[in-house]
């Protein structure tokens, strides 16, 4: 990490001052405002140092006596520029970070057909460290599919909600199937991943809008804040909607319509 400071001063002199000059021998009565310029100083020579404003230039030449004392303003910012954490380095275009439980639930939800694989995982889990670049390089090379990334940390209550008890862990998404399949994966058994994700990776054509998650799992989520009632209907009343804009009433029987 690295630091660097920018430094500004400023004199108030809110005083009367008695200013001598030595070259012409006369004398003023004023009082002013200076402004102290200094050069750049390092984090470590600003911290806990006073400060020397003896060779000032624009004072060079007088004699300051103030009757009051002299307020020094001293204002200091620092900026740190942060390294990239393992969870944050070589991620691809379709991984995206997942922030609450709503955005997991509205990107499972809005993404059709499509294959989603939720990633669940933790900064201080060493298997999912371990994981974090196979499993960038699979999304790379499989860029139909989405790649949601839960850290458990911070999503620790929706992760209960959702029985997650062990990392890192992986759900799978289709569809209007819903999840698919769901596993805990190490780096020693990814062929397990790769396995799954040949099975369910193909394209195929799913009847019916994205199921996202269990309907358990929406009325658990809504149950302890996670998830606002009405959101968590969204999608069975999504489904419900479509079967009825499908089905023909008529005196000869129900006929479902593809649409």
């Amino acid at each position: 990490m690295t630091a660097s400071l920018n430094t500004s001063f400023s004199i108030y002199g809110s005083c009367e001052a008695i200013l001598k000059s030595k070259s012409q021998g006369s004398s003023s009565l004023c009082s002013s405002v200076g402004t102290l310029h200094l050069p750049d100083l390092s984090a470590k020579e600003f911290l806990g140092k006073s400060l020397d404003v003896t060779n000032q230039t624009s004072s060079r030449h007088w004699n300051l006596k103030s009757s009051k004392p002299v307020l020094v303003n001293a204002q200091a910012s620092i900026c740190f520029s942060r390294a990239m954490r393992w969870w944050e380095k070589t991620l691809k275009p379709n991984m995206v970070e997942i922030h609450s439980a709503k955005e997991l639930a509205d990107s499972l939800s809005n993404a059709r057909n499509g294959l989603v694989i939720i990633d669940f995982y933790s900064p201080g889990c060493g298997g999912c460290k371990a994981l974090h670049p196979k499993i960038c390089q699979l999304a790379e090379s499989n860029s139909d599919a989405i790649f949601l990334k839960v850290n458990y940390e911070e999503l620790k209550t929706m992760c209960h909600a959702l029985h997650i008890h062990v990392l890192p862990f992986f759900r799978f998404y289709r569809g209007a199937q819903g999840k698919v399949c769901s596993f805990s994966c190490t780096n020693a058994t990814i062929k397990k991943f790769k396995d799954v994700l040949t099975r369910h990776g193909s394209e195929r054509c799913c009847l019916g809008p994205a199921k996202g998650l269990d309907e358990s799992e929406l009325l658990a989520l809504a149950s302890i804040g996670q998830l606002s009632k009405s959101s968590s209907l969204d999608s069975k009343q999504r489904f419900e909607e479509f079967v009825l804009t499908g089905v023909d009433i008529s005196s000869k029987g129900t006929e479902l319509l593809m649409v």
